[in-house]
């Protein structure tokens, strides 16, 4: 059965092309299309698409209004097109925070240039998040909320801890057996790594962490160059640990997560000194959770703990295999709480899962097993 898609924007010219480009996969079919988001969440609500692309800036209402509403209403996978600048990278977080799934850039040179290149990505997106477990009855946008549930250990906290932010709502339910509560030890690194899905994920997950969380960190997410620096600035005003995007140089400690730059590689030494490398082109992802993960696993043998969230592909599961070979732990995230059960169901499919856990869990496990 074809995806069938919704194509939200107010410049007509790409909402035709978006159109096209979609309408040539036989296995996609565009229901309908929108000028602003006012239309957009009564098409939603009429046509009940699989999928909708979404821009940002529309009159009467925006992109990131019209998400929140759809999410309330009609909850649908939305990819939204943002632009890549310092602001674009705002805006698609706070879509993402909206309940957005994922985002692509909205370039029209690429339209025009390398128009086989964009109608692979975009399709392949449109496909993969149609799958998405972005359709769940429980699903509620993101709200202010009065107060915030106190943190594991909160005792033990600094006294230059920062805010805790309030909890996102409880999404999916997770199915199947839990894990058991991770055994304590001293790791010398914590490695996280994730894809679509992975901004809001990561916030989840480290806002649970206290200002004297022992272990140094290490994130890899699948993002442009031009969005890295803004996540992390996200990241850090949010958190109790510090948060920064990586730099050559960057020297590992306990309470700091360093965010691998978009468009390269990062890699650590046994002297705990970030490495940062340019992109390889051979390699899909830049940056990429195996090529961190390896370096990892080559300094720091049975030292580290990994954790692989939602994302669509397989990044991460050689890199977790040199990581369990050396003797250090491997987490993966639940595929109920998943956006997209992707690199996780790499990481479990291949026997290298020490723990599989729901990711409102895995802050608090993390804390458990570091502290």
């Amino acid at each position: 059965m074809a995806v069938k898609v919704l194509v939200v924007d107010d410049s007509g010219f790409f909402r035709r092309r978006v159109s096209e480009i979609l309408s040539a996969d036989s296995n996609i079919q565009v229901v309908g299309t929108a000028t602003n988001g006012k239309e957009a969440i009564d098409q939603a609500l009429a046509l009940k698409p699989d999928v909708i692309t979404m821009d940002y800036e529309m009159p009467m209402m925006d992109g990131i209004t019209a998400v929140r509403h759809i999410m309330q209403r009609c909850p649908t996978p939305v990819l939204m097109f943002s632009s890549l600048t310092h602001e674009g990278a705002r805006v698609t977080l706070d879509a993402l925070d909206a309940g957005a799934v994922d985002f692509l850039p909205k370039n029209f040179e690429d339209i025009s240039r390398n128009p086989e290149k964009v109608k692979q990505m975009l399709c392949e997106k449109v496909h993969s998040i149609s799958r998405s477990n972005r359709r769940f009855s429980s699903y509620s946008a993101p709200a202010p909320q009065p107060a915030a549930a106190p943190a594991p250990s909160a005792s033990s906290f600094s006294s230059t801890a920062r805010p805790a932010p309030a909890p996102a709502p409880a999404r999916a339910p997770a199915a199947g057996p839990a894990s058991p509560a991770p055994k304590r030890k001293a790791y010398k690194l914590v490695a996280i790594g994730t894809s679509t899905g992975g901004p809001v994920a990561l916030q989840r997950v480290l806002t649970q962490l206290p200002a004297n969380f022992p272990a140094p960190i290490v994130l890899i997410q699948h993002m442009p160059a031009a969005f890295t620096k803004a996540f992390a600035e996200r990241l850090d005003k949010l958190c109790r640990i510090s948060v920064k995007e990586a730099e050559d140089g960057d020297i590992l400690r306990p309470g700091l997560a360093l965010l691998a730059p978009g468009g390269k590689q990062m890699m650590i030494d046994g002297r705990g000194a970030v490495k940062i490398l340019p992109g390889d082109e051979r390699l899909n992802y830049k940056p990429c959770v195996d090529i961190t993960f390896g370096s990892a696993a080559k300094s720091y043998n049975d030292k580290v703990l990994a954790v692989v969230l939602t994302g669509m592909g397989a990044d991460g599961r050689e890199g977790a295999r040199l990581l369990k070979q050396g003797g250090s732990a491997v987490w993966a995230q639940d595929e109920a709480s998943c956006v997209i059960y992707g690199m996780p169901m790499a990481i479990v499919k291949a026997n290298l899962a020490d723990a599989v856990y729901s990711l409102d869990d895995i802050g608090r496990h993390l804390v458990e097993a570091c502290l």
